[in-house]
Protein backbone atom coordinates (compact mmCIF):
# COMPACT_ATOMS: atom_id res chain seq x y z
CA UNK A 1 0.00 0.00 0.00
CA UNK A 2 1.15 3.51 -0.79
CA UNK A 3 -0.01 6.84 0.60
CA UNK A 4 -1.25 9.43 -1.89
CA UNK A 5 -1.67 13.12 -1.10
CA UNK A 6 -4.47 15.41 -2.27
CA UNK A 7 -5.12 19.13 -1.94
CA UNK A 8 -8.15 21.32 -2.61
CA UNK A 9 -8.01 24.78 -4.17
CA UNK A 10 -8.69 26.13 -0.67
CA UNK A 11 -5.58 24.40 0.70
CA UNK A 12 -7.26 21.53 2.57
CA UNK A 13 -5.06 18.46 2.53
CA UNK A 14 -5.98 14.78 2.65
CA UNK A 15 -4.38 11.40 2.08
CA UNK A 16 -5.59 7.97 1.07
CA UNK A 17 -3.89 4.60 0.91
CA UNK A 18 -4.19 2.52 -2.26
CA UNK A 19 -2.29 -0.23 -3.98
CA UNK A 20 0.68 1.11 -5.90
CA UNK A 21 -0.42 2.82 -9.12
CA UNK A 22 -4.16 2.70 -8.44
CA UNK A 23 -4.74 6.13 -6.88
CA UNK A 24 -7.49 8.26 -8.45
CA UNK A 25 -6.57 11.67 -9.87
CA UNK A 26 -9.25 13.38 -7.77
CA UNK A 27 -11.07 12.72 -4.50
CA UNK A 28 -13.49 14.70 -2.37
CA UNK A 29 -12.37 16.15 0.93
CA UNK A 30 -15.37 17.19 3.00
CA UNK A 31 -17.40 17.47 -0.20
CA UNK A 32 -14.80 19.56 -2.06
CA UNK A 33 -12.93 18.23 -5.08
CA UNK A 34 -9.20 17.73 -4.45
CA UNK A 35 -6.46 16.86 -6.94
CA UNK A 36 -3.31 14.79 -6.44
CA UNK A 37 -0.46 16.74 -4.91
CA UNK A 38 2.53 15.18 -6.63
CA UNK A 39 5.05 17.61 -5.13
CA UNK A 40 4.12 16.55 -1.59
CA UNK A 41 4.28 12.87 -2.55
CA UNK A 42 7.76 13.36 -4.01
CA UNK A 43 9.12 15.00 -0.85
CA UNK A 44 10.61 11.70 0.33
CA UNK A 45 12.31 10.85 -2.98
CA UNK A 46 16.10 11.19 -2.87
CA UNK A 47 17.36 14.47 -4.32
CA UNK A 48 19.00 14.62 -7.71
CA UNK A 49 21.88 16.69 -6.29
CA UNK A 50 25.05 14.94 -5.29
CA UNK A 51 25.49 12.94 -8.47
CA UNK A 52 27.62 11.24 -9.64
CA UNK A 53 28.17 8.90 -6.69
CA UNK A 54 30.71 6.20 -6.01
CA UNK A 55 28.85 3.13 -4.75
CA UNK A 56 30.93 1.05 -2.37
CA UNK A 57 28.00 -1.29 -1.62
CA UNK A 58 27.77 -2.58 -5.19
CA UNK A 59 31.50 -2.58 -5.78
CA UNK A 60 33.74 -5.55 -6.48
CA UNK A 61 37.32 -6.36 -5.57
CA UNK A 62 40.04 -4.33 -7.26
CA UNK A 63 41.07 -7.38 -9.30
CA UNK A 64 37.53 -7.56 -10.81
CA UNK A 65 37.15 -3.85 -11.66
CA UNK A 66 37.92 -4.38 -15.35
CA UNK A 67 35.53 -7.31 -15.62
CA UNK A 68 32.71 -5.25 -14.04
CA UNK A 69 33.39 -2.35 -16.41
CA UNK A 70 33.30 -4.71 -19.43
CA UNK A 71 30.17 -6.55 -18.20
CA UNK A 72 28.19 -3.32 -17.76
CA UNK A 73 29.35 -1.97 -21.13
CA UNK A 74 28.35 -5.25 -22.83
CA UNK A 75 24.92 -5.00 -21.17
CA UNK A 76 24.39 -1.52 -22.61
CA UNK A 77 25.01 0.39 -19.37
CA UNK A 78 28.54 1.80 -19.71
CA UNK A 79 29.78 2.67 -16.24
CA UNK A 80 32.99 4.13 -14.91
CA UNK A 81 34.56 1.85 -12.30
CA UNK A 82 37.29 3.04 -9.91
CA UNK A 83 40.57 1.11 -9.65
CA UNK A 84 39.25 -0.14 -6.29
CA UNK A 85 36.25 -1.73 -8.07
CA UNK A 86 33.50 0.73 -7.11
CA UNK A 87 31.06 1.79 -9.86
CA UNK A 88 30.38 5.49 -10.42
CA UNK A 89 26.67 6.10 -11.05
CA UNK A 90 25.71 9.28 -12.92
CA UNK A 91 22.08 9.50 -11.72
CA UNK A 92 19.18 7.45 -10.30
CA UNK A 93 18.26 6.00 -13.68
CA UNK A 94 21.82 4.93 -14.46
CA UNK A 95 22.16 3.32 -11.02
CA UNK A 96 18.86 1.46 -11.35
CA UNK A 97 19.77 0.07 -14.79
CA UNK A 98 23.27 -0.99 -13.74
CA UNK A 99 22.03 -2.74 -10.60
CA UNK A 100 19.30 -4.51 -12.57
CA UNK A 101 21.79 -5.81 -15.16
CA UNK A 102 23.82 -7.30 -12.30
CA UNK A 103 20.77 -8.85 -10.63
CA UNK A 104 21.09 -6.59 -7.58
CA UNK A 105 18.23 -4.87 -5.74
CA UNK A 106 18.47 -2.05 -3.21
CA UNK A 107 15.15 -2.18 -1.37
CA UNK A 108 15.79 1.14 0.39
CA UNK A 109 16.52 3.22 -2.70
CA UNK A 110 13.16 3.76 -4.44
CA UNK A 111 14.21 1.43 -7.25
Amino acid sequence: MATYCYITDGGDVGTIECSLGTAPKHIKIEGVLAHRDYSTEAAGVPPTKGWPIECIGSGVGAEDAGALRKHLADCGVPTEVTPDGNPIYRNHSHRRKALKKRGLVDKASFI
